[in-house]
């Protein structure tokens, strides 16, 4: 199995509704079991918020959206799933429970993971049959963006199993982690609980409120965290004695008795109302769903961020993204564009996002350039100028641009580009991109550009192989019989 043709989803709240949101934006149908009455207007919301965060998150041409369907029971859910993912409550005796019943239905290849947070995995699959196919597949919230699953697998999970699931997990967009050996919380959790921990004290002690806390963390550390990690920014604060450095000069500190890691604090009625009304000053002008999207606003802009890091190879969770976005035009294939019509190339369809508008609601003026940046690209990829090309040591540059803002593009806006190519030789490719709003078809800005073939090996422009130019001359012979667009060549400045 190369691929999960169908997935299963046992338990549709917050994490196993992401989960089917993760699997139906991979373009896999999903098959739903929860007996909670709401389940469906659950699910949906979270899903929309999916669909709605991988609108700001990738350009990239995502497959079609899998298919949703609510099962009436854990069987008929499970039918001939490949990937099976329960995620009921946190109680031992009731996943226990669940996962045999998942394992008596399920089809013999079906891979079966848990989304615990800290049951092991070796407790859970006592009862089963078939426990060489079970493991934990122990997520992040929330699952449709943060690409880390905790892939742990307990004393009778075959290695075969674990290999299998972290390949498939690729092929959604997430990075496998393997876990050694099993133990409770395993590793993800076992760092939060006692930074969890230790929070809960500074409450109880009136050191500082729920607010400065998270200022604390969210201020300093925890944006250093989001790309290096732990030991990696500990070896930067060796300076260039590196982390032995770091360890000589820290470790003692290790000793001095300043945390409560090992005591646990009383969660009372009046710590409960204490974290309860400083958690509402804080943030209780706010819906859960709207942090929510606020949230996943902002994880997509640090991912962007990131993907965007270490001279454009990425870094952490960028570079994880950009190699799913290289996945998504890999699977995608050609554009079905006739090249050979006498009419402008429709090579790109966006909506405006949230994220994308300025200070008068409209889109800001740098995304224009990144649609019609996009549209080039398109345009490349059409005539073989893709990552492999890329890889390759050639490409096209844009070393000229002129952009005209003609009217207003708003949020959530569904948008359209075309590209009229004006000129070809070996070396050069002037195009003509317009943006259009798709209700009414209005032009919205306009974009000419000079894309220029180097050599990125030598640091110099090339001549472009045949095998490009023959194809994009082609287009260039189609487009010569359309009028020469009005504004094409035209300068910055007032009319006399």
């Amino acid at each position: 199995m190369t691929k999960i043709n169908k997935a299963a989803c046992v338990g549709g709240g917050v994490i196993g509704g992401a989960w089917a949101a993760r699997f139906l934006l991979a373009g896999i149908d999903v098959s739903m079991y929860d007996p909670h009455p709401e389940a469906t207007r659950i699910v949906g919301e979270v899903l929309a918020n999916a669909e709605r965060a991988y609108g700001m998150l990738t350009m990239a041409p995502l497959p079609p959206r899998g298919t949703l369907s609510f099962a009436k029971s854990i069987e008929e859910a499970v039918q001939d799933a490949d990937w099976i993912q329960e995620s009921v409550p946190e109680r031992l005796e009731l996943k226990r429970g669940v996962l045999t019943q998942i394992d008596a239905a399920a089809s013999p290849s079906a891979l079966i993971g848990s989304s615990t947070s800290g049951l092991m995995p070796t407790d859970l699959q006592r009862d089963m049959k078939h426990p060489e196919r079970f493991f934990v597949a122990h997520p992040y919230n929330p699952v449709y963006l943060l690409p880390l699953v905790e892939l742990v697998g307990g004393q009778k999970t075959s290695k075969e199993t674990i290999a299998k699931a972290k390949k498939l997990a690729a092929t959604i967009g997430m990075e496998g982690v393997v876990i050694a050996k099993e133990i409770e919380a395993f590793v993800g959790d076992r760092l939060l609980e006692a930074l969890w921990r230790e929070a809960l004290w500074l409450i109880q002690d009136d050191i500082c409120d729920t607010e400065t806390l998270d200022n604390v963390i969210r201020y300093s550390f925890g944006m250093r965290w989001a790309q290096m990690g732990l030991f990696e920014t500990y070896r930067i604060a060796g300076g260039e004695a590196g982390m032995r450095h770091f360890l000589a000069q820290f470790g003692p500190c290790l000793q001095w008795p300043w945390t409560k890691f090992t005591d646990v604090v009383d969660l009372d009625d009046a710590l409960v109302d204490k974290i309860g009304s400083q958690s509402d000053a804080q943030s209780g002008a706010y819906g859960i769903r709207e942090l929510e999207r606020i949230r996943d606003e902002n994880l997509v802009g640090i991912m962007q961020a990131l993907k965007g890091g270490n001279g454009g190879k990425g870094w952490g969770a960028g570079k994880l993204l950009a190699d799913f976005e290289s996945r998504l035009w890999a699977n995608a294939g050609k554009l079905s564009v006739d090249t050979g019509a006498a009419k402008p190339l429709r090579l790109l369809d966006v909506k405006v996002n949230p994220s994308w508008a300025d200070y008068n609601g409209h889109m800001t003026e740098f995304r224009y350039l990144q649609v019609f940046g996009d549209t080039s690209d398109a345009l490349l990829r059409l005539i073989g100028v893709d990552d492999a090309y890329v890889k390759d040591g050639h490409s096209y540059y844009t070393v000229e641009t002129h952009i005209r803002h003609l009217g207003e593009a708003k949020v959530n806006e569904a948008l359209y580009s075309t590209c009229q190519v004006l000129s070809v030789d070996e070396k050069r490719i002037h195009v003509f991109h317009t943006i259009h709003r798709a209700a009414d078809d209005e032009t919205i800005a306009t974009a000419e550009q000079m894309l220029l073939h180097v050599d990125a090996k030598a640091g110099k422009a090339a001549p472009a192989p045949e095998s490009v130019l023959s194809k994009v001359k082609a287009i260039a012979e189609a487009h010569a019989t359309l009028p020469k667009p009005e504004a094409a060549g035209r300068h910055v400045g007032q009319k006399k």
